[in-house]
């Protein structure tokens, strides 16, 4: 897996950690265990949430499951296009209030939005490949994998082993490298909104 890039640069020395981690979607199709899968998952279960309520909730589909092409067929065309060679799919849904006190969890998406980090950050330290996604089916999700109503859908995820970029439908081939961001003034502002 190719990491970081020469127009990757941080602008303040934060660990390559940070730099280094990117979302490809060239993956080898090797299955991943689930003893593998689940340290993912315990990376995942030691983010930090508002009361310690960890409203994240994964539901997930390892490629030679019989939950597989459930998931596999809530993606989009473009995704499906290059995410079915990933080892596992993964669903994260929040739960929208509080289990102390019942009120609403103004924060679940925030948390569960750690979670997911900790999970990325831990699948490309364990050589996988995490490459999270909106390009779904929302309603389908939540009807399909029977998601309650006290939890929000939020965003799927493509696990896998690094792949060849050559592999990947053309049209995405030239998308297969890491990417920039934006300045970290564009980002950040002591004080009132100013952009």
């Amino acid at each position: 897996m190719e990491k970081g890039s020469g127009k990757r640069q941080p602008e303040y020395p934060v660990d390559k950690l940070f730099v280094d981690r990117w979302s490809p979607r060239a993956m080898s199709g090797e299955p991943i265990p689930e003893e593998e899968l689940m340290v993912l998952f315990e990376a995942a279960r030691w983010a930090p949430s508002s009361f310690n309520n960890q409203p994240w909730r994964i539901l997930y589909a390892r490629r030679d499951s019989e939950h597989w092409p459930l998931f596999l067929s809530l993606l989009v065309e473009s995704n499906r296009a290059w995410a079915d060679k990933a080892a596992a799919l993964l669903l994260f849904v929040s739960k929208t209030t509080f289990d102390h006190n019942g009120k609403p969890a103004r924060t679940h998406s925030y948390d569960t939005g750690a979670a997911w980090e900790n999970l990325a950050l831990q699948a490309m330290l364990r050589g996988y490949i995490a490459h999270g996604m909106q390009g779904f089916d929302y309603e389908r999700a939540k009807a399909e994998l029977q998601v309650p109503d006290a939890y929000q859908v939020q965003a799927m995820a493509a696990i896998g082993r690094p792949g060849a970029k050559k592999d990947l439908p053309e049209m995405l081939q030239a998308k297969e490298t890491p990417n920039d961001r934006r300045p970290l003034a564009g980002t950040v502002c002591e004080g009132p909104f100013g952009w």
